[in-house]
């Protein structure tokens, strides 16, 4: 049960990304996310679900086009915090971004998401 509440609220966080429309974005994030949700993401630390909203219409005007955000990966889910992976791809062929969030729920929404962009190159022996 507990996976399930933050699969569904993990799906549409992912899903402001893809939203057919910016005036979207803010209503998905609010269903989402605390409204006084920590992000940390390549940028830095912020609060709230305006400065997220920020970083999603960032996403979303790529340089390259609107491109497709998605879960790539099952929840994994130990206790209130869980991870997952995604990758955002643009049009034609245009740069693919994978990587890595971890969030913690709090009363069955996100209140901290901890993006982890890129791959970790594996360690020299």
């Amino acid at each position: 049960m507990q996976e399930e509440t933050a699969r569904s609220a993990i799906d549409t966080f992912i899903s402001a990304f893809n939203a057919s429309d910016d005036s979207y974005v803010t209503a998905l994030l609010s269903q989402a996310l605390t409204s006084d949700v920590v992000f940390w993401g390549p940028l830095g630390r912020s609060e709230g679900i305006a400065a997220v909203e920020r970083f999603v219409l960032d996403i979303r005007r790529h340089p390259a086009g609107t491109g497709t955000m998605m879960r790539c990966s099952a929840v994994d889910m130990p206790d209130e915090w869980a991870r997952y992976q995604w990758v955002f791809t643009t049009p034609d062929g245009g740069p693919r971004l994978a990587g890595t969030d971890v969030v913690h729920l709090r009363r069955s929404l996100i209140d901290q998401v901890i993006v982890f962009a890129g791959e970790i190159e594996p360690s020299a022996s």
